[in-house]
């Protein structure tokens, strides 16, 4: 039982010592938001200008996602994210297969196109921020199932 004691009123002491010396028990400071590295393959067919939308051909298919920036994660407006991809109305290399929409205030975003097909064996998209504010990103998110009728895809923007 004595060790016990000893082993609690050590660990108090220690403790205690190191909070009132400001030395050892510090709380860790968070790095922050790490910027949406630019996946392989995500430029394939890039036409750079792709025009704002209100939706790319017939719909039925829904693009959603956000944009933060790196390090805070605060939602950006107004940012300018251009999708296209291979599509039941379209090759993803098509100029009509491609469109761009903005960020509203919450940083989100959602444009509407045709159902994404595969390509090369897999259903994916291609999303870029390709402003000058942040570093241009490139994304190509493979869809879980071809059947799927939205695909999320979050953006971690990088200043410049």
């Amino acid at each position: 039982m004595t060790s016990s004691l000893i082993t609690r009123r050590l660990m108090l002491a220690t403790t205690g010592a190191a909070v009132v010396t400001g030395t050892g028990l510090v709380p860790a400071k968070a790095a922050g938001l790490a910027p949406t590295p630019t996946m392989r393959g995500g430029s394939n067919n890039y036409l750079p200008g792709a025009a704002i939308v209100e939706r790319i051909g017939g719909g039925g298919f829904w693009m959603t996602g956000t944009v933060r920036r790196a390090g805070d994660g605060a939602p950006l407006e107004g940012q300018r994210i251009q999708i296209w991809a291979h599509t039941t109305e379209g090759h993803e290399r098509d100029p009509h297969s491609h469109g761009a929409t903005l960020t509203d205030a919450n940083g989100d975003f959602r444009l509407e196109m045709p159902q994404i097909v595969p390509a090369f064996g897999q259903p994916h998209g291609h999303l870029a921020y390709d402003d000058d504010a942040f570093e241009t990103c490139f994304l190509r998110p493979v869809m879980a199932d071809a059947s799927d009728t939205t695909l999320h895809v979050d953006f971690v923007l990088q200043p410049v």
